[in-house]
């Protein structure tokens, strides 16, 4: 798929999704209420996002609703337009555009960066060179 396609769909994707409050556990993995896997970013570090523009447009922030209280090992993250991003264990959290339907973890791996939220787990990153963003 070209990438220009892909950050059309992710722009798509992410709008329906951008609100939702609950996870749950599909077949081990993290997922929001709509049962889309939740990943996290190596590149990330502790309550801070390093996931912006192309980068977001196929790694879409799991957004928090105004208001929100996180608890159970989940924070409200700051990102660098104000908006408000879950995290886990510190590491925001995110969805995988070309994830199409619930279950899906096709970004599991991803540039070596991308790693799906096991449940039960707690969410690590490991600090690595370079500056690619593994889409």
């Amino acid at each position: 798929m070209k990438l220009k396609t892909l950050v059309a769909a992710a722009m798509l994707c992410a709008t329906p999704f951008a609100f939702a409050q609950t996870v749950t556990d599909s077949n081990g993995m993290m997922a929001d209420a709509n049962g889309r896997t939740l990943y996290i970013f190596d590149k990330d570090a502790a309550d801070q996002s390093n996931c912006y523009d192309g980068c977001a447009a196929v790694w879409p922030p799991f957004m928090a609703k105004e208001g929100a209280t996180a608890k159970e090992g989940f924070s409200i993250v700051t990102r660098k337009d104000g908006g408000k991003q879950w995290a886990y264990k510190s590491m925001p959290l995110y969805y995988y555009a070309p994830d199409a339907k619930p279950g899906d973890a096709l970004g599991d791996g991803k540039g070596g960066v991308w790693h799906v939220v096991s449940m039960g787990k707690q969410a690590a990153a490991t600090k690595s060179g370079g500056s690619s963003y593994g889409y």
